[in-house]
């Protein structure tokens, strides 16, 4: 009897085995749940098609940008150049002249006033002249001095004009400044 109770408890294992592989074989019903977690997926999938062309078109206006903004440097040089050019052509020609000639003398005042002429209409400042209080933003003390006649940090003397475009300084002005 005893191998008997082995045999239909073996039995019943089998069906149960078997049942437990029927219902895995079996597909399996939608539930909401289901419904829930392929809506978020599909909607994971827009968002990040979506993030993946928003980061391509920002690399896209990156280079464009940065192509024009070299386009119009380049644009904004040649402007000035073409302004230039014709100074630089006096300059060419004076250099044909003899320069104990008054013409020569005339020729090079003429370019001065030119140049001048056209920082100007550029809007180029000089900065820095004889007597200015001594400024480290615009100024450069290349050398200094002990003068009872000035007073103490005064622009004694301007060894290379500075220059300003606005508030941006182009160049700092190389001065003596008296202690």
């Amino acid at each position: 009897m005893a191998e008997e109770k082995k045999t239909v408890n073996k039995e019943s294992e089998k069906d149960e085995n078997t049942v437990e592989k029927e219902t895995v074989k079996q597909p399996k019903r939608k539930t909401k749940k289901d419904d829930e977690v392929a809506k978020i997926k599909a909607e994971l999938d827009t968002q990040k098609d979506l993030l993946m062309r928003t980061a391509a078109e920002f690399d896209n206006y990156k280079r464009r940008t940065e192509k024009e903004r070299i386009s119009v440097a380049e644009y904004a040089k040649a402007e000035i150049i073409k302004k230039l050019l014709p100074i630089l052509d006096n300059i060419d020609r004076a250099k044909g002249l003899d320069s104990s000639s008054p013409d020569y003398i005339k020729g090079i005042e003429m370019i001065v006033k030119q140049f001048e002429g056209l920082t100007e209409q550029l809007s180029l400042e000089s900065i820095a002249e004889e007597g200015d209080a001594f400024d480290p933003n615009y100024h450069e003390a290349v050398m200094h001095i002990e003068d009872e006649n000035y007073n103490e940090n005064v622009i004694v003397e301007v060894l290379q004009k500075g220059y300003k475009l606005g508030d941006t300084v182009v160049r700092p002005a190389m001065v003596k400044v008296a202690n």
